[in-house]
């Protein structure tokens, strides 16, 4: 279960992270309350999933995940450069969050 918490929470760091980009600032009501919301929800996951597993694994894993969904959004939604290198990273990324999974 502490995995499934860990995911959500995971890509809930992307929710709050876009949202933050929309909020401009904290100018916008809409996406300031979704920041504000997706960051509590993910934070919350991110400790109830440290409750069974370590916090260098599950830290990496979260930041991994919100990491590289940010990313992908950012090339498919807001027209950042998806070139091979930024791809490859991304690829090197999601490597090493299933590596800490399976060592765990």
């Amino acid at each position: 279960m502490a995995w499934l918490v860990l995911l959500v929470s995971g890509l809930l760091e992307t929710v709050w992270a876009v949202a933050l980009t929309n909020s401009k600032g904290f100018s916008r009501l809409v996406p300031t309350v979704v920041f504000a919301v997706a960051l509590v929800l993910s934070m919350g996951g991110l400790a109830y999933a440290m409750r069974s597993i370590p916090i260098g694994t599950g830290y990496a894993v979260w930041v991994g995940i919100g990491a590289i969904g940010t990313a992908l959004y950012g090339m498919t939604a807001l027209g950042d450069p998806a070139t091979a290198a930024r791809i490859g990273c991304l690829l090197l990324i999601v490597s090493g969050v299933v590596g800490l999974k399976v060592l765990h």
